[in-house]
């Protein structure tokens, strides 16, 4: 969780300097299971009254908009940590390789080294 607030507090649109793969998998993880989450009591509730549903989907729906600009920034900060410029994002199974690639020893020309 506290990988989580992190990102979402302190680098919350910040695109520059490099994201180890734990902070990464970790923001991944939480926010996932968090929306599998809500999704599920909104169901519940939108059994129960239409109108909670559609509160609730609509929490659910800002919260994951407010969730985009974190989640690509990170996504950003981990190529740089793997040595890659941002586009990278733009290659589905290669960025998946590199998001699971352990990321460049020492610094690099996106910063320094956020496991040392």
């Amino acid at each position: 969780m506290k990988w989580f607030l992190k990102v979402v507090m302190k680098h919350y649109a910040d695109f520059n300097g490099r994201a180890r793969r734990k902070e990464y998998w970790m923001f991944t993880l939480v926010s996932i299971i968090g929306m599998i989450v809500m999704y599920i009591v909104s169901l519940m509730l939108a059994f129960v009254s239409s109108t909670l549903g559609i509160i609730c989907f609509s929490i659910l729906g800002l919260i994951l908009l407010a969730l985009t600009i974190p989640s690509i920034a990170v996504l950003i900060r981990r190529m740089h940590d793997v040595g890659k410029d941002w586009w990278y994002i733009f290659i589905p199974v290669y960025s998946f390789i590199l998001a699971i690639t352990e990321g460049e020893k020492g610094s690099n020309r996106y910063g320094s080294d956020p496991k040392a």
